[in-house]
């Protein structure tokens, strides 16, 4: 029969056995997590490096940014400087500068639409409503309609 002894041995060795299978175990584990974290470290400073360099450049563009800033601001000082001169020089026409122009010019282009129209129905309802490129020129000497608006065109008269 067995003893107790023997049994005790058997036991210490089986527990040898899995004390040992364990700790291999246990080592490969942590070899593996350390090369896993060295990778994890290797990639995190990778993204660092990347990070900065994007930081970088957006400093470069901001300083960029600033130098057309500055840029536009003198050119916006030299145009107002420019337009004082000019005004100085050539004041502004009456036209744009005087409120009394404004309703006389309103109501002479009110006047000659009117006038346009009632030319245009009354030629219709005779029925020899002329298109407006053969109407006579306002202007003394110089072609009227589409035509004289197109030179060298298909429709127009080349000069």
């Amino acid at each position: 029969m067995v003893t107790a002894v023997q049994v005790a041995a058997v036991a210490a060795a089986a527990a040898g056995v899995v004390g040992v299978y364990v700790m291999l175990k246990a080592a490969r584990l942590m070899s593996e997590t350390s090369t896993t974290v060295a990778g994890l470290r290797r990639r995190g400073d990778l993204l660092i490096e990347r990070a900065n360099a994007a930081i970088d450049r957006a400093g470069d563009q901001i300083a960029k940014t600033e130098a057309v800033t500055a840029s536009i601001e003198g050119v916006t000082a030299t145009m107002s400087e420019l337009d004082g001169h000019l005004t100085a020089l050539a004041p502004p026409a009456a036209s744009q500068t005087s409120a009394t122009g404004r309703p006389l010019t309103w109501a002479a282009s009110l006047a000659y639409g009117i006038r346009w129209a009632l030319r245009t129905r009354r030629a219709a309802q005779q029925g020899t409503a002329r298109q407006a490129s053969q109407w006579p020129s306002p202007w003394p000497g110089r072609d009227a309609g589409r035509g004289a608006a197109l030179p060298g065109r298909a429709n127009g008269r080349s000069r």
